[in-house]
């Protein structure tokens, strides 16, 4: 979330300092990331037989028309959702980026800050050096204006920070340096070391123009350090001087033209990051509001609880009893009719028993608030898988299933709404579709779970689907919806009178032992 403010704000502005700080924090997080996370989920291809061509990627297509499914939100493939990617991180992230440019600063003001005083140090070891060579040496002028000068650097430039933003008496401070320090490298070339000084503090006290005046200035005054001195600048030799002055002046520019600019660089990105920090803890806050949301919402979910639980036992009783009856009275009937037919009428006989045994059982789970036995005894794949073998044997309708993704142990909820919504899907595919096929698709993706049921029977009309309380019922449709939305999934029904019907529920991949 933080990611985006920060891109957001770097496009907006084209500036490409803001760019740089959010590309250093785009790749860092990324790095949080697994790049296997990035999957699109693409079902199998499943023949229907005639009439129908093929179902991939969510569409049926057939000779004249497609029928397209809305999976996912109306898209035939979800959203890529990043693993292992907390709010935690994030502001980790941007916590590390303040902390290691804070450090870097300070490292630099630390250095500067010394500078002055080893270069100052080295120079006058350096020309005392000289009395050993017995070398012509000012020691009081070179002794004192020493003196002088690391008592003017000491006030100015140690003593004083808080002078630093008072341009006009800095200005006078880096006057009065170059003078002094004009002065020592006149007496002995050996202050051209302390001379750097002077473009290190032309950058730090000195405005605009006036920085590459300083520059300029800084350069002549280490010309004379660089010919050997000023004994050196004699008649004949005059002219190497100005000539090294311009050289060194051009170079210096140059480079303090880059060094310019990599500072307004880094305060910019400082400011991105100051930023970015303002945008991570307005965010932190809204995660506080939603905190106490969410307690309030905690608080209403358990006042719904007694409304819940009627709802599961109407669900539970449909799915169980209603449609273990629904099949006794049709195998019974069917046995009836065949009463001319011993075989037959035996086999629907049998079938009635195993119905009425299986319902029973059923009913019994549902009472002591146990999953369905199916699930009990395998995982949902082979347990959707054996409800289809079974329902194909009763009804004579071949149904196949297809599992695609990495089948993976999911919470009981979740598996109990795929399976309860696959033997609702069938029950009504054997009462109205008048199928001579059924496919069923299993799809495990990273953060979805979808189970879709395809028929090639007669379809129907989806806005006319009868309500709860119609004569024929009607309940098995609003009571797999229901089933589905409180997992926070959804459930589209596609179909058209002559061209069969497709059903796709999809619910989050919560995975086993983990709270809903």
């Amino acid at each position: 979330m933080a990611i985006i403010e920060v891109h957001g704000l770097a496009e907006r502005h084209g500036d490409p300092d803001l760019a740089e700080v959010s590309r250093l924090h785009r790749s860092t997080v990324e790095r949080l990331v697994p790049a296997n996370t990035r999957r699109v989920r693409v079902p199998a291809v499943t023949p229907l037989g005639p009439g129908v061509r093929s179902w991939q990627g969510g569409t049926v297509g057939h000779r004249s028309r497609p029928l397209r499914l809305a999976v996912g939100g109306g898209r035939s493939s979800p959203v890529p959702v990043r693993e292992d990617f907390h709010w935690e991180q994030v502001v980790s992230v941007e916590a590390e980026l303040r902390e290691e440019f804070d450090r870097w600063e300070r490292k630099e003001t630390a250095v500067l800050k010394v500078l002055p005083y080893p270069l100052l140090g080295v120079s006058i070891v350096l020309t005392l050096l000289q009395l050993l060579w017995n070398a012509e040496v000012h020691l009081p002028w070179v002794l004192g204006l020493s003196a002088l000068l690391t008592a003017w650097v000491l006030w100015f430039h140690t003593f004083h920070p808080e002078l630093h933003g008072n341009g006009p008496l800095m200005g006078l401070y880096y006057a009065g340096l170059v003078a002094l320090t004009a002065c020592l490298v006149l007496l002995t070339p050996w202050f051209g070391f302390f001379a750097f000084v002077g473009y290190v503090h032309a950058f730090q006290y000195l405005k605009g123009r006036w920085r590459y005046v300083g520059v300029a200035v800084t350069s002549a005054v280490s010309a004379v350090s660089y010919v050997g001195g000023a004994s050196n600048i004699t008649a004949d030799d005059w002219w190497k001087w100005p000539a090294v002055s311009a050289l060194t002046t051009v170079m210096a520019t140059a480079a303090f033209y880059a060094d310019v600019m990599s500072d307004r660089r880094n305060h910019r990105q400082k400011r991105a990051l100051v930023e970015l920090h303002k945008a991570n803890v307005e965010l932190e806050t809204a995660l506080a509001e939603n905190a106490g949301l969410h307690a309030q919402l905690l608080v209403q979910a358990r006042e719904a609880g007694v409304l819940e639980e009627r709802q599961r036992m109407a669900r539970e009783i449909h799915d169980t009893l209603a449609q273990g009856l629904a099949g006794i009275l049709t195998q019974l009937q069917a046995a009836e009719q065949a009463s001319d037919e011993p075989a037959v009428s035996h086999r629907h006989v049998a079938n009635a028993m195993n119905l009425a045994r299986e319902s029973l059982t059923e009913a019994r789970r549902t009472v002591h608030a146990v999953g369905p036995s199916a699930l009990a005894q395998a995982r949902l794949p082979d347990a959707i898988r054996d409800v289809a073998r079974r329902w194909s044997e009763v009804n004579r309708v071949e149904a196949v299933l297809t599992t695609t993704g990495d089948a993976r142990p999911m919470h009981t909820d979740v598996e109990v709404a795929l399976l309860r919504t696959a033997q609702e899907a069938l029950a009504n595919v054997a009462k109205h579709a008048r199928a001579g096929r059924v496919a069923l698709t299993l799809s495990y993706m990273e953060d979805l779970v979808t189970l879709d049921v395809l028929d090639d029977g007669v379809g129907f009309l989806p806005d006319a689907e009868r309500s709860g309380n119609s004569a024929d019922g009607g309940f098995g449709l609003a009571g797999m919806r229901q089933r589905v939305q409180l997992l926070a999934g959804r459930l589209d029904v596609e179909s058209e009178p002559g061209w069969g019907t497709a059903i796709t529920v999809t619910v989050p991949a919560i995975p086993a032992g983990s709270e809903r």
